[in-house]
């Protein structure tokens, strides 16, 4: 499907039907709201610390693998590119997609597994709302404000789901899951180039960590087909080159089903304006074919690679570090540095504390705090 040209569509989030920002700031000069809200999020902290985060395999593993930084200009690039063709706002798009990731803890998943269970009786945690917190509290950059201070629909886009609890705490920015109604096209579009970027760069991850093999992703439909052809057409082509370019092929596949899907539910329902998208079902998404290829990678995904042996071994790893740390400072908030023993939830500033570590920076502080002659 070539890229749609002209003037974004009607049911397109744009400054002028923006909900705004929470604290009043005054107007850019010479980029759109949305573009200063990538800017903002690109020179946080938390962004620069992604690039020392667990994608799948812990950063000192290898080089080669992905980071939370790197997933997240993956999702921006692919998001960008559908939210083009489909004339909804880039720059809402991308801001969204490199924010997603900002309040992942060290460790990727088992990371945050194990401060939710840290937190189980205090609320929780979990990533999304930490992203939020990051970018409305934690980041200290402003004279004026805390945080970011992030459009409304920015804002929107970090939160991919909440229970109701939560909801009733975010006031109108969890009013949706309360209600039923949807965000915006262009949050719903980066919750799915998310997921089409790390299922296919964690296949990528997995091949070249040997943990997976192309004899057991040749029994999964999406990706079999895709090889098959890539075998067909250049027989003599090597191990790395076949699976890039079997990839490259599944991605393809992927964002054109999307554009396609989402197309056709915007014309069925009519969708005529923002007021439209927030009051139909959910209008971006895969076909029911290609749903159920995406399904079946998935089940591959989670049974062959994230509960690989060697992968489970540095997920015990982190959860324990995790759960030694978290305990340590409970017992002692004295040892916390001085600016996370402030505020009135002591807990939650822990967990603030421990979620903003990268992989390295919490082994290192582990290390201290419980290895003799660290300190």
């Amino acid at each position: 499907m070539e890229p749609l040209s002209g003037e974004l569509a009607p049911y397109a989030v744009t400054p002028a039907n923006s909900r705004g920002r929470r604290f009043v700031d005054e107007p850019p000069s010479h980029r759109s709201e949305f573009q200063r809200d990538r800017d903002r999020i690109v020179h946080s902290t938390a962004f620069r610390r992604l690039e020392y985060k667990t994608q799948v395999f812990v950063n000192h593993e290898g080089d080669l693998f992905r980071t939370r930084l790197t997933h997240s200009l993956e999702v921006a690039q692919m998001a960008r590119g559908i939210a083009r063709t489909l004339r909804l706002n880039e720059d809402l798009v991308e801001a969204v997609s490199l924010a997603h990731d900002l309040g992942h803890t060290p460790f990727g998943h088992a990371g945050q597994d194990a401060l939710n269970d840290c937190m189980r009786e205090h609320g929780g945690f979990e990533h999304n709302l930490q992203s939020l917190r990051i970018v409305d509290l934690l980041e200290e950059r402003y004279a004026a404000f805390d945080g970011l201070n992030l459009c409304f629909e920015t804002r929107e886009g970090i939160i991919k789901h909440c229970s109701c609890d939560n909801a009733l705490k975010l006031g109108e920015l969890g009013q949706r899951f309360l209600d039923g109604t949807q965000p915006s096209l262009e949050a719903q579009l980066c919750n799915f180039a998310d997921e089409i970027a790390y299922n296919n760069h964690d296949i990528d991850d997995g091949l070249r960590s040997g943990l997976i093999s192309l004899e057991q992703l040749d029994e999964v439909s999406l990706f079999a087909t895709h090889a098959r052809q890539v075998r067909n057409r250049h027989p003599d082509l090597e191990k790395r080159r076949l699976i890039h370019e079997t990839i490259r092929r599944m991605i393809n596949a992927l964002v054109t089903d999307l554009i396609e899907t989402t197309a056709a539910n915007i014309r069925e329902r009519q969708v005529r304006g923002l007021d439209d998208v927030r009051n139909a079902p959910p209008l971006v998404g895969f076909s029911a074919p290609m749903l159920d290829a995406q399904r079946e990678m998935k089940r591959f995904l989670h049974a062959n690679l994230y509960k690989h042996y060697q992968v489970l071994r540095m997920t015990n790893k982190a959860q324990r570090i995790i759960g030694d740390m978290f305990s340590a400072f409970v017992s002692e908030p004295r040892m916390l540095p001085p600016q996370f023993r402030t505020g009135d939830d002591q807990l939650r500033r822990i967990a603030d504390y421990i979620a903003g570590m990268t992989d390295r920076y919490a082994i290192k502080e582990h290390r201290r705090l419980f290895a003799v002659g660290e300190i």
